[in-house]
């Protein structure tokens, strides 16, 4: 849908307050826009184009592509530049709330370095309340990446989230006071229905917590606060306007606009926008910001509406992952702004380096364990592929013709274009190459272990193809510190009696352990196996297996999801309940009982990392929700 409402500039977003009021894509026919007189609107007016046949294409498809625009000096509560759209990522915060999607320290200091090579503006590190690894993971990532400035002078802000008391607020603070650049985020719900039902509060408690806690964290040395009324989508709008006033006068220096449930539409959540911009007294004072779930698959469209309504901050996500449909996607809001930034959205621009927006995709989808569909937009497999005869012979007239977007654009390389096959007598300076065509840039180390398990499948099979390499990659790069790792395996099945498996596991400290078992089949046999090693008794909840490539000597993926019998506990940032953590695992090889241990000894090797980091760290205990 958001496509379709951005594919010509005659939709304006929202009409110019210099030209008649017309129907627009994200306003109601009967609806205009009303503004208070002392505040006239300053959204940008969207002239009328015909479109030339150089707008229809992105920057790397035209011949003169425009030079990136600098990202303009950062103060928290203006942007210097009223085009400028800061990009706010919530994937180590919301994205982690995805059922499954546990993240390890490491990890999250990973994703955090890999969020600051895209040049996200702010990384929102995690909800440092909620347990003691979320508050270390997020003071290290404060630490190290909220530090690392590079020679243009940018370095990103580092956020964490807190509910409006002062436990979590002081927690927060603490997390990310390290980083050059801090900011701490707090929420409270202002809708009918949760004050009713969740809060169980009156507006006036609501508006007093509200501007009591923005005090509060301005109070502690932060500059930087953001306050979000959560589920402002269904939230009285007069309401809103007097506690979003309220907490600017407090210190508030970002307003965060969530459709926590993700019931608006485009026109709607801009309308939103741009009441609260017109309504809300010292607006001027602050940046606007949006975060859009995607419930009804509008999260893209909304955050796009927003942007043309006047926020100039967009909360988004890697792949879009988040709670239940997920969030607005970085990279599919970040490429639209791109794409038709300039000519459409009234000259919006963001600071995202996107060529390493494929890397940025990849890692996230290895770490949580949830595959991106293929024709997800931008970064599925199927995005740049062309299978129509009609399309095929378009691109090869000019890859215009089709493609609005290049996928070099994104960092990634197209695999027919080199002539390159690899194969068992293919060495590392190609098998080099063509990851770095793929988005992968992997230091000597790594290569070398890619190396070896790429001449090993090579023997086997003719050609290795890129979803071969992808698996190897994933199977390699992607897992958690080792605590066990997989020596020899060997399982007896068949219908003739029962399965048996026999393990051998390296530990830590390269001991070696031998196990045998008995099972239902090979791969129940040869995890009973590994617990008996382990001892560490897990609940599987999920396992799944595909093969990445056709024909019988594929590459088999494997995918489970356990949990602990002695399950880690810590705190919804929504709902301040108690949740159980989930520890997704992934393995690949040519054997399927392989591929599924390889899997098992994963997640387990994650939720152990876990279990280490929780036991041996300290920081704030974990607190209820205000009263």
């Amino acid at each position: 849908m958001a496509s379709s409402l951005l594919t010509s500039s005659k939709l304006s977003p929202f009409p110019s307050p210099f030209t008649s009021q017309k129907s627009s894509p994200f306003l109601p026919p009967s609806t205009s826009l009303h503004f208070c007189p002392s505040k006239p609107p300053s959204f940008p007016s969207f002239p009328s184009y015909s479109f030339p046949r150089s707008l229809l294409v992105s920057s790397s498809l035209n011949p003169n592509p425009p030079s990136p625009l600098r990202r303009p000096l950062y103060i928290p509560n203006h942007i210097p530049d009223p085009f400028y759209v800061r990009v706010f990522d919530t994937t180590l915060r919301d994205g982690e709330q995805s059922p499954g999607a546990t993240l390890t320290s490491k990890e999250k200091l990973d994703v955090a370095r890999q969020l600051a090579r895209l040049g996200v503006d702010i990384i929102e590190a995690g909800f440092p309340a909620a347990s003691k690894d979320d508050f270390e993971a997020v003071k290290a990532i404060a630490k190290e990446v909220g530090n690392a400035e590079d020679e243009n002078g940018y370095v990103p802000v580092i956020c964490g989230l807190s509910r409006c008391n002062e436990k979590d607020i002081k927690a927060a603070w603490e997390a990310v006071k390290y980083a050059k650049r801090p900011r701490i985020h707090t929420f409270i719900a202002t809708s009918g229905i949760h004050l009713e039902y969740k809060l169980r509060k009156s507006k006036e408690e609501v508006l007093d917590i509200a501007t009591s806690m923005v005090r509060y964290a301005r109070s502690l040395g932060c500059n930087d606060v953001e306050f979000s009324p959560e589920d402002a989508g269904r939230s009285e709008r007069e309401f809103l306007y007097v506690i979003l006033g309220e907490v600017i006068k407090a210190g508030a220096t970002t307003l965060n606009i969530p459709d926590t449930v993700g019931i608006t539409v485009p026109r709607e959540f801009g309308q939103l926008i741009a009441d609260i911009k017109a309504n809300t007294p010292g607006i001027e004072n602050v940046v606007i910001s949006t975060h859009c779930q995607n419930d009804l698959g509008l999260s893209t469209g909304n955050t796009l509406a927003g942007a043309c309504a006047g926020a100039r901050q967009v909360e988004v996500t890697i792949n879009g992952i988040g709670e239940r449909a997920g969030n607005a996607s970085l990279e599919e809001v970040v490429m639209a702004i791109k794409c038709r930034g300039e000519h459409v959205l009234g000259g919006l621009y963001t600071g995202i380096n996107t060529q390493h927006i494929v890397m940025a995709s990849k890692m996230v989808e290895e770490y949580t364990g949830l595959h991106v569909q293929p024709h997800k937009a931008i970064v599925g497999a199927n995005a740049f592929a062309h299978e129509s005869g009609i399309h095929q012979d378009g691109m090869l007239k000019h890859k215009g013709t089709y493609e609005i977007i290049s996928p070099e654009d994104i960092g990634l390389e197209r695999s027919n274009e080199a002539g390159i096959v690899l194969g068992k007598l293919s060495g590392r300076h190609a098998l080099r190459d063509r990851l770095k065509e793929l988005g992968y840039e992997l230091d000597d180390e790594q290569l070398g272990n890619i190396f070896w398990l790429f001449k090993a499948v090579a023997e086997q099979k003719k050609r290795v193809t890129d979803a071969d390499l992808i698996a190897l990659v994933s199977d390699e790069v992607f897992q958690p510190g080792v605590v066990w790792k997989l020596d020899d395996l060997q399982v007896t099945c068949g219908t003739l009696g029962l399965s048996t498996a026999t393990i051998k596991l390296i530990d830590a400290s390269g001991a070696e352990h031998v196990a045998c078992s008995v099972g239902t089949g090979p791969v129940d046999s040869a995890y009973k196996a590994v617990d008996l090693i382990t001892k560490e008794p897990v609940t599987l909840l999920e396992y799944s297996m595909n093969a990445v490539t056709e024909g019988i000597d594929a590459i088999a993926t494997t995918r489970v999801l356990v949990r602990a019998e002695k399950s880690h506990l810590s705190t919804h940032a929504l709902t301040g309940e108690a949740v159980h953590r989930t520890f997704s695992g992934t393995g690949a090889g040519m054997d399927i009982v392989v591929s599924s241990v390889k899997a098992y000894i994963g997640a387990l090797n994650k939720m152990l990392g876990f279990k280490e980091q929780f036991q041996t760290k300290s920081s704030p205990e974990r607190s209820p929700v205000s009263a």
